[in-house]
This record gives C-alpha cells, structure tokens and sequence, in this order.
C-alpha cells in the first residue's frame, strides 16, 4: 500500500548507494531519534532494511493502546506483515475496524478508511474490492469529488497530502485514477504547490522550508505543516511523472536546500523524492495563478525568492513583501477610489461597487466583489463590458502594456 514493488527497489538501491536521503533516515533510526509519526517511519525504515529489530519497534507501537492513528496502524499491518505473529495480526485488524465511508466531506478520513480496507483485504480473491468500490462510488464521487469540481472545497496545500496517499493506494490496488473525478481541479494542482508558498524561505537549523499560505502565525510559521506541503508536492510527481506540470513542480522541488531532515519530514522525503527523475525550471511557470472555479489566487512579482507576492484563498487574502506577512482585510479596504495593488506585471484592485481606479496596462485582477455577480467595466476609450466575477468575488483585465487609462467598475442595471 502506497509502497509498490518498483518503489520499494528504488529505496533499497538508495539505501544501498547511500545516498542524502537514507543516510539521514537511517541517522535518525539508529540514533533513536523521537519519530512524531512512529508507525510510519519504523515500518518503513523496516521494509527498506529488513531490519527486524526496528519492524518489532513498529509493531510495539501500533500495539500499544495509546495507538489510535488508522493510517498509521494500516501501514505497520501492511508492512510489518512478515513479522506479526496471528494474534498480533488480528489484534491490529480489530484496532481499524470503523465505519465503512468517510462520514464527511475531508480528504483524511476517506484516506483513513481506504487504508483500512485495503491493509485488512485478505486473500487472492480480492474480495475487498466491491468495498472499496462503494466508499469510491458514494463517497469519493458522490461527496468530496463533487466539492473539488464545482470550487466549494477549499482544500489548504498541507490538507493535499490525505488525498495523493488516497490517490496512490486506489490506483495501486483499483487501477482507479481519481483524477479523473475532478479533472479541472487536479490539472491545477501541480502550479499550485508551487503558487501557494511564500517566495522567502524560512531558514530553520536543519535546512530551509517553503512557508504555504496558511502554514504561518503569530507564533511563527507551522513546520509540520509546511513540511506536509512539501511532502504533497513529492507525491504528485511520484504519482505521474510524466505529466508537464509535474516535471516544473519537480524543479520546484529537487533542490537540496530544502531537504527534509526532521524525525518528521525525513521519512516523507525518503518516501516520496526521486532525484534522478528530471525537472523543469518553474521560472518558465506563469506569475499569476488564477483558478475561477474556486477563486485561488496566487500572484507574484517574480520568481526570485524576494519578491512580493499576494495570494486570496477561502477568504483570506495575505500579501508578503519584504520578508513579512500581513493579512489583507480586503472585504474594509474598498473605496470608490482605490489604488492598485502593484505586483511585477500584474496589479491588483480592491473595490466596492461603484469604484473607479487608473491602471498602466497589464493584468489587473480585480477582487472583493460578490462571487457569480456580472459587472459593468468601462476603460477609457473602449467600449462598456461585461464581466462575471468567479466564485471567489474576483475577476481579470487584460490590458496592453503601458495602455494607460482609467477603469470604471459598476454593477449592471436592473432589468425594466
């Protein structure tokens, strides 16, 4: 389960040439680093190895009456297979016995439960598989698929990861590839593991870390959850490597300052990263991402680690400029006269309806109107337009560069 026969003999030929990736896990392991995940890491630290001794650690924990995590518990049942007596077998299948469908509209418990099926499936007979056609069918397609398809679920970067584990462990044992579910959605999600993340790193003392748009605080940045948005990332390119999107997000991520070396993050990044697998430089990927279905939106002035960057999603707006963070309360700062946001190229707007504001030419996106509205725009010496505002209350101008002129904003007028 999310672990195939081909990746399994990638890790074993990197534990055997020793490569960055398993000398740090393996450091980790042998140096009792505490693991938040144990089950996870020890289990698969065991597969790569053959170690026993640390299986058994694996094994001990999943036995433990504190252990409550189903996925954790599916992986040590899945991989520690060999070394479980009968007893200690059926103990750990009576520990994930739990409703047969996901129960609410989250990437985690659909995960959890599919992990479940599939670690307790017996026999050649595969008679696990109408079950997992059905929780497939009812609540996949019939409940979280739909949300991601008509842009009601908001699904923040950390959150992605549940899903690519689902992804791999139906496409490993169903030959299903969920994607095709939601297929606007995921043809988006490659540019926004990339678009979604602050442009500076946060230079913690094992390395430096991508900060996603939600993973940051007052109390400082969430690096377990940035490390899941990392770990998201990795899986999306192991999951087809083929795709074009993939190959930038790869280039994205295959830079080796930002290795994960945390008890947390290194069994994530031994898992998931494939070095010898080529990318392509994000530079070639566009400033602005700009999903209407949803509204996520993501602009930034450029691809230096630098530069300004804004980004609105599920309601929330932050702009990050200068190395800092700050919340835009974008639904109090309309006025009828509002200056444009500067960001590279692009310029953002935020207006309340009627407004007016002078643009340069460019991309101007204009934000803060109400989601599904049509909109009168008026730009000098152009003829009036409609425009429809997407599901996030935003739409997008295009302009010639340098067209410098004024831009009237104002909803249409009633029909008589």
């Amino acid at each position: 389960m999310i672990l195939t026969a081909q990746r399994l003999r990638l890790l074993k030929r990197e534990r055997e040439r020793q490569s960055a990736r398993w000398w740090q896990f393996d450091s980790l392991v042998k140096g009792g680093a505490s693991f938040p995940e144990p089950g996870f890491a020890l289990a698969l630290y065991y597969q790569v190895s053959g170690d026993v001794a640390i299986g058994k650690r694996a094994v001990d924990w999943a036995l433990s009456p504190a252990s409550d995590d189903v996925r954790q518990l599916a992986l040590v049942y899945d991989w520690c297979q060999p070394i479980l007596t009968p007893q200690q077998s059926a103990t750990l299948a009576g520990k994930m016995r739990g409703p047969s469908e996901f129960g609410s509209n989250a990437p985690v418990p659909a995960r959890d439960v599919i992990f479940a099926a599939i670690a307790t499936a017996g026999g050649s007979s595969h008679d696990e598989e109408p079950r997992l056609r059905a929780v497939i069918e009812q609540a996949w397609r019939g409940l979280f698929a739909r949300s991601l398809s008509d842009g009601t679920a908001s699904v923040r970067l950390p959150d992605v990861y549940p899903i690519l584990e689902l992804m791999h462990a139906i496409r490993d044992n169903l030959k299903i590839d969920l994607r095709d579910d939601a297929p606007e959605w995921f043809r988006n999600l490659p540019v926004y593991l990339v678009a979604a993340n602050y442009p500076a790193p946060y230079r913690a003392p094992e390395n430096e870390i991508r900060i996603p748009m939600d993973a940051s605080g007052d109390a400082g940045p969430d690096l377990k959850r940035a490390a899941l948005a990392r770990a998201a990332g990795l899986a999306m390119v192991a999951f087809d490597n083929n795709l074009l999107e993939n190959q930038y997000l790869q280039g994205w991520l295959m830079q080796d300052r930002f290795s994960m070396f945390t008890p947390f993050g290194a069994p994530y990044e031994f898992l998931w990263a494939n070095p010898y697998q080529p990318g392509l430089s994000y530079y070639h990927l566009p400033l602005i991402f700009h999903d209407s279905n949803s509204g996520a939106l993501f602009v930034r002035s450029s691809w230096d680690d630098d530069a300004d960057w804004f980004g609105l999603y599920a309601g929330a707006a932050e702009l990050f400029h200068a190395g800092r963070v700050t919340q835009v309360n974008w639904a109090a700062s309309g006025t009828s006269k509002p200056e444009p946001l500067p960001l590279g190229d692009a310029s953002v707007v935020f207006g309340r309806i009627p407004f007016q504001f002078e643009m340069q030419g460019g991309t101007v996106i204009v934000i803060g109107l109400k989601p599904g509205t049509k909109y009168l725009v008026e730009t000098d010496d152009e003829e009036m337009r409609e425009i429809p505002a997407d599901h996030g209350g935003t739409f997008v101008l295009q302009y010639p560069e340098g067209r410098a002129a004024g831009v009237r904003v104002h909803e249409p007028l009633p029909n008589p």
